[in-house]
């Protein structure tokens, strides 16, 4: 498996990652992970973890396209190489830009290939204001369309993506494997929520509404805090939580809610683990994902649904992929009817305890941990010798009792 981010780091596609190897482990295979320098280690059985070399003077990397992503992933080219040379695979899995590595090299070694398509390369130009250059533009189009048509299987984390895997080949087998994997969670308590808000300096019965997640401009959150003027003025004892952000994007966000005149009733906790997430769900009243731009499902939103607390969303296709107005308050992108839908889920207890408990019915029953293991296998069994025309031969392999990825 080849991924291209900071294994393993608190944010999207390193948390689709790790789900993804969680269900493939758990279905008998084992993974040789090849990854950047950077992020924690993970220990987990049927996983081995190889990290590349790190470039000079490149200490982390950002979200999204980066010049600092050319030498780390020219090093994570070679560092795959050995790895292919010294090993024998089943197949090759690559996330991201890693298809552009995984599709070439699966196709000298005679293995399928599953590239993991967690966004459009393409719109992350736009998303991450990176570049408006229409020959980079045309580069990342033509890497798109490499990576999926030289893929046995394209995974996809959201419908928007599925089409787009459509439109570029109708022929392409794309599973749709959202980011709601579910189990193994860690489930807070009632005094855990209540030592959370003590330590953040809040009442102990006043309400909260929370945001979770990274701190990138697509996120929003400028629309928030401007939503919160609005909130303030007619309900000042709200306070709006953000878990999440670098200490220099906090910094940055903290000027942003000074300017907007709501930084009184904005806390920063923080990157946090994890672990202490469910914590933050269970202390909070109302839940909130302000983007503004893209078509992929926010991660964030499934672990939202598993809560039961009402969800305040854009009416946007990032969401509406898999909220409706019986799941959560859909607004307009705008301020005011932001804020508006804050208010309206604060202002009346019961329906909000209605919408959050339709929305924890969605996830048991659309977004459940044996449905994301299920859609694993599937892409499992695409990949058998037996399923394809064209798979290598095995009739002089030597028997193994687990699959390996590479």
């Amino acid at each position: 498996m080849i991924a291209p981010e900071p294994f393993f780091e608190p944010r999207g596609t390193p948390f689709s990652e790790f789900h993804r190897i969680r269900a493939l482990v758990a279905l008998g295979h084992e993974v040789d992970l090849v990854t950047y320098p950077f992020g924690q280690n993970v220990t987990m059985t049927g996983l081995r973890l190889f990290r590349s070399a790190r470039p000079p003077f490149i200490r982390r990397v950002s979200v999204g396209p980066s010049l600092a992503k050319i030498p780390l992933d020219a090093l994570l080219t070679l560092t795959v190489i050995r790895r292919a040379v010294g090993g024998r695979y089943d197949a090759i899995h690559s996330h991201e830009e890693g298809g552009l590595i995984g599709a070439p090299l699966a196709a000298l070694l005679g293995v399928p290939h599953v590239y993991d398509m967690h966004s459009s390369l393409p719109q992350q130009l736009t998303n991450f204001a990176f570049s408006r250059s229409r020959i980079m533009r045309r580069l990342f189009v033509a890497i798109e369309r490499f990576m999926i048509r030289r893929s046995r299987v394209v995974i996809v984390i959201c419908p928007s993506l599925q089409d787009t895997v459509r439109e570029i080949d109708p022929a392409a087998r794309a599973v749709l494997i959202e980011n709601a994997p579910g189990a193994g969670e860690e489930r807070a308590t009632l005094e855990q929520a209540a030592a959370l808000r003590q330590s953040l300096g809040l009442t102990p019965s006043g309400p909260i509404v929370l945001y979770t997640g990274t701190f990138e401009a697509y996120q929003g959150l400028g629309l928030l805090f401007d939503a919160m003027v609005f909130v303030k003025r007619m309900r000042p004892d709200a306070r709006l939580v953000l878990a999440g952000g670098t200490p220099d994007q906090v910094a940055l966000a903290r000027h942003e809610a000074t300017v907007a005149g709501v930084d009184d009733v904005v806390v920063f906790a923080g990157e946090r683990p994890a672990s202490e997430i469910p914590a933050f769900l269970l202390a909070c009243d109302v839940l909130v994902s302000p983007r503004s731009r893209g078509t992929n499902t926010p991660l964030k939103i499934y672990q939202y649904l598993r809560s039961g607390r009402a969800i305040v969303a854009t009416r946007l296709l990032t969401h509406t992929q898999v909220l409706s107005d019986e799941t959560a308050i859909l607004t307009g992108a705008t301020p005011e009817e932001f804020g508006g839908g804050i208010l309206a889920a604060l202002a009346d207890p019961e329906r909000a305890r209605t919408i959050g408990e339709r929305a924890r019915k969605l996830a048991e029953s659309k977004y459940s941990y044996e449905a994301y293991l299920e859609k694993t296998r599937q892409v499992c069994e695409a990949l058998k010798p037996s399923t394809l025309d064209d798979a290598p031969s095995t009739k002089d392999q030597a028997p193994r009792a687990n699959k390996e990825v590479a």
